[in-house]
């Protein structure tokens, strides 16, 4: 049976040479894909496709006293609960 000493020995021994082959296998594989890339000539979009950010809903409500607003979606404001959301109401 191994010694501890000998096994942290063997495993030190093993992460370098996983370190060493990884990169070596990394180069390869993005060298492989940049020419696919430049072969069918893809967009960073397509290979990494990214959402736009969601707009906000505009607002619908505005409280004149702190400036404060509300679209109208989601649970409502404590400024406005409990109150006549028509006096709130942005006329447009």
């Amino acid at each position: 049976m191994s010694s501890y000493r000998e096994l942290m020995e063997q495993k030190k021994n093993l992460d370098e040479q996983i370190a060493k082959v990884r990169k070596v296998e990394a180069a390869t594989a993005l060298a492989a894909i940049r020419a696919q890339i430049a072969e069918f000539g893809f967009t960073a979009q397509e290979v990494f496709p990214w959402q736009e950010p969601k707009k906000k809903a505009p607002a619908k409500y505005y409280d004149a006293q702190t400036g404060a607003t509300w679209s109208g979606k989601g649970k409502p404001p404590r400024w406005i609960q409990g109150k006549d959301r028509e006096a709130f109401l942005i006329q447009t």
